[in-house]
């Protein structure tokens, strides 16, 4: 026997004897002529039809020595690294199991965005940015209207020209509106 047997195979790789059948059964192994496994062919035939999550432990290894793992858009790995650095993890160099718990922490909040939205705890930001303009727009103008109210009553209980009082009072308080509208918020 050239190759291995499944015994062998399985304590190769790590995994249980019925693994090895229904991978045989399957066709990820490469067999021999005599029906014993090729190990290295094998391990590269299961590492590139096995899904990294339900790997075992260590990785497959190409001949050159490096991990057989393909090629990841920069953007994913940008990503992840922003994910990973908001949690305090560390984002150098990213592992599958790095990515894999990014793409949790991910899945939750945005679950917990989605209950939140349920419970009625969200808000929409353009309603709440326009009703915040609409009360500031009724505020100013209530603020510019009070002079015309108050100026006459102001005027008798110091005994001054009425005209003038509202006059004065007019341009004080377009002076401080000025300064209020100044203030930008900022919702983020």
């Amino acid at each position: 026997m050239s190759g291995m047997s499944e015994r062998q195979y399985a304590a190769h790789a790590g995994i249980s004897r019925g693994a090895v059948q229904k991978a045989k059964a399957a066709g990820r192994l490469v067999l021999l002529a005599d029906g014993s496994i090729d190990a290295a062919a094998s391990d590269r035939r299961r590492a590139a039809a096995t899904d990294p999550a339900k790997r075992g432990a260590r990785p497959a290894l190409s001949a050159a020595g490096g991990s057989e793992m393909k090629p990841v858009a920069e953007a994913a790995l940008g990503s992840v690294r922003e994910m990973l650095k908001e949690h305090g993890l560390p984002s150098n160099r990213i592992s599958f199991v790095e990515a894999r718990t990014a793409h949790e922490i991910a899945k939750a909040h945005l679950t917990r965005l989605r209950l939140q939205e349920r419970r009625g705890e969200l808000v929409d930001r353009a309603g709440a940015t326009g009703l915040v303009f609409r009360l500031a727009r009724q505020e100013r103008d209530a603020w510019i209207n009070w002079p015309a109210r108050v100026a006459a009553l102001m005027a008798a209980e110091l005994g001054v020209e009425a005209h003038a009082m509202q006059r004065v009072l007019e341009a004080h308080v377009r002076a401080h509106l000025a300064e209020l509208a100044e203030v930008r918020p900022e919702f983020r």
